[in-house]
């Protein structure tokens, strides 16, 4: 029963690290679009 809560937990925590990772990556690819814009202006 432990063991189950505690790989419960790890999955959880991944998950939401996983998320951050993926906004993060979101907002530089948004930067390096609006860069590029701006360039090709």
């Amino acid at each position: 029963m432990k063991r189950i809560v505690v790989l419960r937990l790890i999955a959880t925590v991944l998950c939401i690290s996983g998320c951050e990772t993926l906004r993060g990556l979101g907002k530089d690819v948004e930067k390096a679009g609006g860069w590029v814009q701006e360039k090709a202006k």
